[in-house]
């Protein structure tokens, strides 16, 4: 059994709302798709590049997000009262960086302070399961090493992806006027453009820290549940991946969501809630004193709440980190997991849910107890 002895989560300094975004966009956009942008849930964000962070060498973009993950993880160790030379083996997870490789932990290994012989290991593309993935990879190393300390930095610093996709654009059509092009070419151009442009307001950037162990004081976690692809192309759905500019040593890349994100996310979270649940989730709902929820979008959200049939006030802090922060990857959990245990309304062995889905495709829960 693992215990979380330890949160903590970072934003960057940049605060934007997002009518400043809308006019900071490259272009005009129209009413229907600001109305789309307003749907997302979303108020403000921060992020850890300027909206004009292309002006910027790369090793100044690469320093604005490494810095929050230094902070997030430095918080947790200063609110444990422990040091880095008490940490015996570091989980780094991400999705974006400005380097391929090395992976996020070689990045932060020194500038965290610990020794170049520290045990570490970079998690990247699990997206919005890694919070579980990575309570997983922790609790293979406790198996082992009971006595240890892990680490784990989430970083969710999307910035480096969504905002390269607008640079330059001139102009984004309405949905309803894209499905009506007849042309076939021009239809999918002006859809990625739409997407990229819904991408750019709803993503923000954060990182969160937490500090597992099989000993000490902390909600205890009794299970996890995590689903991959069901069907082999299940992926597609929801993607980033590289691709080649006609130039030499010139790569960019394209992400894609797909309309039936939202079913599917319905389709995962059933599956690893029965499997968790031993088919009983209706018996045992009423027992969860709340839920945490990856903050997808409000429609998402909405969507999990009547499936599940979750009350308000237990899904609450998932909504308000989505409109404070917007969507944070695979540091978004961990940011509602710690306005809930802020709020210190949780007694002891009260059970929280913590419940992600997306890209990969994948799906994953866990149990906590309080």
């Amino acid at each position: 059994m693992l215990l979380l002895l330890g949160l903590s989560t970072a934003v960057p300094h940049q605060k934007y709302t997002t009518e400043e975004l809308i006019e900071l966009f490259p272009c005009e956009l129209p009413s229907s798709v600001k109305q789309n942008i307003s749907n997302l849930g979303v108020y403000t964000r921060y992020l850890a590049v300027p909206t004009n962070f292309l002006s910027r060498s790369e090793l100044a973009l690469n320093d604005a997000g490494l810095d929050v993950c230094v902070e997030a993880c430095k918080s947790v160790l200063i609110k444990l009262g422990i040091s880095i030379e008490d940490i015996n083996y570091f989980i780094a997870t991400y999705d974006a960086s400005p380097f391929l490789c090395p992976g996020l932990s070689s990045l932060l290994v020194r500038r965290l302070g610990f020794t170049p012989s520290i045990k570490h290991v970079s998690l990247q593309g699990t997206a919005c399961t890694a919070f579980t993935r990575a309570l997983e990879l922790a609790e293979d190393h406790l198996a082992n090493s009971p006595q240890d300390y892990v680490m784990i930095c989430l970083s969710g610093i999307n910035s480096y992806w969504f905002h390269n996709q607008v640079r330059g654009m001139k102009n984004v059509m309405g949905i309803k006027k894209i499905q009506a092009l007849k042309n076939e070419k021009r239809r999918r151009k002006e859809l990625r453009k739409w997407i990229a442009t819904l991408e750019f307001f709803l993503f923000g950037d954060g990182a969160a820290s937490m500090i597992v162990a099989r000993e000490g004081k902390g909600p205890r976690i009794t299970d996890i549940v995590h689903v991959t692809n069901l069907r082999k192309t299940d992926y597609l759905a929801g993607y980033t991946r590289l691709t080649i500019l006609n130039e030499p040593f010139s790569f960019g890349f394209r992400s894609h969501l797909d309309k039936n994100i939202r079913k599917l996310g319905l389709k995962y979270t059933s599956v690893v809630l029965e499997k968790m649940f031993d088919g009983r989730l209706s018996e045992h709902e009423a027992k969860v004193k709340k839920w945490v929820v990856h903050t997808g979008s409000k429609a998402i959200l909405d969507s999990i709440a009547e499936n599940y049939s979750i009350k308000p006030e237990k899904l609450k802090e998932s909504y308000e980190v989505l409109a404070e922060y917007g969507n944070l990857a695979g540091a978004s959990l961990p940011f509602v997991l710690e306005r809930i245990m802020q709020e210190g309304k949780l007694q002891e062995n009260d059970q929280v849910i913590v419940l992600g889905f997306g890209w990969g495709f994948s799906g994953s829960v866990c149990s906590m107890l309080f």
